[in-house]
């Protein structure tokens, strides 16, 4: 086949394609049309908004003659946007950590090797600590206040401690409502139940306000780190009751096979059970960290600016008044990448692991798992 050829048989298989999925009955073909309308009369409009007649150059009000966005105050506040009101000269240690982050977390996803898992965790525990230093201050750094975090800075840091504190409860939290202990059954139903009847807004004015009432005299917590736990504990329960969906599908025979092998409790839920309702439940999870990404958000209640809050914050000066759209587009596109990242990274994650499950070999007397192991 010609080059030439290739582009009548692309445009056959379009027209086919259009034909079957667009055009494909009366109600369809009137969807369609009602769409494109739709998109002729929306789009047009908001690209002349946003691009066309929109105002770039310029640092005060005086640059946004134009007619369409003032992207100007975006430019102005960005700084103030990303980092909060942490120091300008400090901002490097944030890059660094980020860059860190970045540069450790893509040979975890890009390679395989074995014991992955135990050094995902070690490596994430010392990024922890590393993290720490850096965003805090000490060894010779200086000391920046969390009162100072905020805008996407804060936003990202919620959201990520929020995220891998909350897993590893929640799995917990899942497997001891199914424990046969009933004490430990009951505390974790309780918990849940508890945690699942109040809106997360509660749980952060109570974590804010009530818990320093109950504390000894003297004693203080940060605020943030409050706002840390009460986040992490919340969603912790959501995502206990999605691994347990995801527990209950393990049909009974995998849990045999393992009493068979001579595989112990913590060995059946490591080797076996776990992985399989892991997998299973891939969506919910993303799910629930999507949510709590959102969610980030209600921690202005507390006096913590995050990117929402800062760009609130902004829109109430004086000098910008009127220009509060551009802040709120800038947010929601914010927003919108890293939830939208977050799902992209979901399904190429169900993909791989579904490829590598219809891959993998049946296992052999040889790889079973011994007693003790």
């Amino acid at each position: 086949m010609t080059p030439g050829d290739a582009l009548p048989r692309r445009v056959i298989a379009a027209a086919n394609w259009m034909r079957s999925n667009l055009f494909s009955s009366p109600l369809n073909t009137a969807l369609t049309a009602a769409c494109v309308m739709l998109l002729f009369l929306a789009v047009p409009p908001a690209l002349d908004w946003l691009i066309i007649d929109a105002n770039f150059a310029g640092d005060s009000r005086a640059s946004c003659t134009g007619g369409g966005a003032c992207w100007v105050f975006v430019k102005a506040r960005l700084g103030q946007f990303l980092y909060g009101f942490y120091p300008e000269g400090e901002r490097w240690r944030v890059n660094l950590a980020f860059a860190l982050l970045l540069i450790g977390t893509v040979p975890l996803v890009r390679l395989r090797f074995p014991r992955k898992a135990l050094i995902a965790a070690l490596l994430l525990c010392a990024y922890l600590a590393i993290a720490v230093l850096l965003f805090h201050g000490g060894a010779g750094l200086r000391p920046v206040e969390t009162a100072k975090w905020g805008g996407l800075f804060l936003t990202l840091v919620v959201a990520a401690v929020g995220i891998a504190a909350s897993f590893p409860i929640g799995i917990a939290l899942a497997l001891g409502r199914q424990s046969r202990m009933p004490v430990i059954r009951i505390l974790c139903v309780a918990f849940i139940e508890l945690v699942r009847g109040v809106p997360l807004i509660t749980v952060l004015f109570m974590a804010s306000v009530m818990l320093p009432l109950f504390l000894p005299q003297g004693v203080t917590f940060d605020k943030l780190l409050r706002a840390l736990i009460g986040i992490a504990l919340f969603y912790a329960a959501y995502m206990a009751e999605v691994v347990r969906g995801g527990l209950q599908a393990i049909p009974r025979a995998q849990y045999e096979a393992a009493e068979s092998l001579g595989c112990d409790y913590w060995q059946t839920m490591r080797l076996i059970v776990l992985p399989q309702a892991l997998r299973h439940v891939i969506p919910g999870i993303v799910g629930i960290f999507i949510a709590l990404f959102k969610d980030t958000t209600l921690v202005l209640i507390i006096g913590l600016f995050d990117l929402l809050g800062i760009v609130q914050a902004a829109v109430s000066d004086p000098q910008w008044i009127g220009y509060n759209v551009e802040g709120y587009v800038f947010a929601g596109l914010g927003f919108w990448l890293f939830c939208f990242a977050l799902s992209r990274f979901s399904q190429r994650l169900e993909r791989r692991l579904a490829h590598a499950s219809r891959r993998s070999p049946a296992p052999s007397r040889n790889n079973r798992p011994q007693r003790g192991q």
